[in-house]
């Protein structure tokens, strides 16, 4: 008995060992056909600038095409649904922003579980949002806001790229930590609620660095505070909403890349590796600066561990705003 339950250790031991050498094999050998990075925006915008700006350096890196699929629609559903089920064989990857922690709270189904149906492999980038006024408001700091809001409650309104949106519910986290009330006024995309806000229909909104810096510089708009732990590069002079008075005040806006759920940890590993190298290349890393992005590339289970934290996060926010949930 001794003798046969030693000769079914070593067949499992050596099985084992087979798909563990097997597995490795498949990472060294990867990739073995082109892969695709899906972006959830259409062509010309930042998420799709940066995976085609990586996606070349990838390419070069690896021998293999390195393309870039465009997904738009329902906030990024449609692209991280395709991703989810997808072969899980790493030659198809998600580019996503901080709005796929956000769907999960605001949709009363997807066709998806981001958090089960898809895997961090890192964050490729950082950056704030910047709380931007309209001239034609007073204020020209957040405690300012934060007094005239509080002086006459619904006075003042903000724009957001629709409900249940990042801006939106930052703008609603805002209005909790300070103890104020801004009107939401939902735009359909970035363009629409710029223009309301450079036009004074609305005073407040929450906007990428890049975006609105020649308005700030030439006075049509006003920066109030970022949302990220540290200042932007691109608006040094203008402090964090922390230093400005709302402590605890830390969430700034990402993308990251995610897998199918199943894809090998090795193959993980590959391309968290290859991305970290590549945005830390010198060419990258000064044209995302150039854009107010900081490059990041940190382990699958950093990035994980993020994910988690601004899932809770924006769960937390829209059972406090009591914002409804969308279809």
């Amino acid at each position: 008995m001794k003798q046969r339950s030693s000769g079914t250790g070593a067949a499992c031991a050596a099985f084992v060992l087979l798909l563990a050498a097997s597995s490795a094999a498949w990472a060294q050998s990867y990739p073995t056909k082109p892969v695709r990075i899906v972006v959830p925006f259409a062509p010309g915008g930042a998420v799709d600038t940066v995976g085609r700006m990586v996606g070349q350096k990838l390419s070069e890196a690896w021998k293999q095409p390195v393309l870039v699929e465009n997904r738009p629609g329902a906030g990024g559903i449609i692209a991280a649904d395709m991703v989810a089920k997808s072969p899980p064989d790493g030659h198809t990857m998600l580019l996503a922003t901080v709005a796929l922690a956000v769907t999960p709270s605001v949709y009363r189904r997807l066709p998806y579980d981001p958090m089960k149906d898809l895997v961090p492999v890192t964050q490729v980038t950082a950056h704030p949002l910047v709380l931007t006024a309209n001239p034609k408001l007073s204020a020209s700091s957040l405690r300012e806001l934060i007094a005239a809001a509080k002086s006459k409650p619904g006075s003042i309104s903000y724009g957001s790229t629709g409900v249940g949106t990042s801006t939106q519910l930052l703008m609603e986290w805002l209005n909790i930590v300070a103890g104020i009330n801004t009107v939401h006024v939902p735009y359909k995309g970035d363009a629409p609620q710029s223009a309301a806000l450079l036009s004074g229909e609305v005073q407040l909104g929450l906007k990428a660095a890049i975006g609105i810096v020649s308005h700030i510089k030439n006075g049509r708009l006003r920066a109030l505070g970022v949302t990220g732990h540290k200042r932007s590069a691109l608006l040094p002079d203008v402090p964090t909403l922390a230093e400005a008075g709302l402590a605890g005040f830390d969430s700034g806006s990402w993308m990251g890349v995610f897998a199918p759920a199943g894809v090998p940890k090795e193959i993980v590993s590959q391309f968290q590796g290859e991305m970290a190298k590549v945005i830390r290349l010198p060419d990258i890393t000064s044209r995302l600066a150039a854009q107010g992005f900081d490059p990041i590339g940190n382990m699958p289970q950093e990035f994980a561990a993020r994910f988690q934290a601004d899932h809770a996060t924006y769960a937390r926010i829209v059972k406090e705003a009591r914002i409804p949930l969308q279809q």
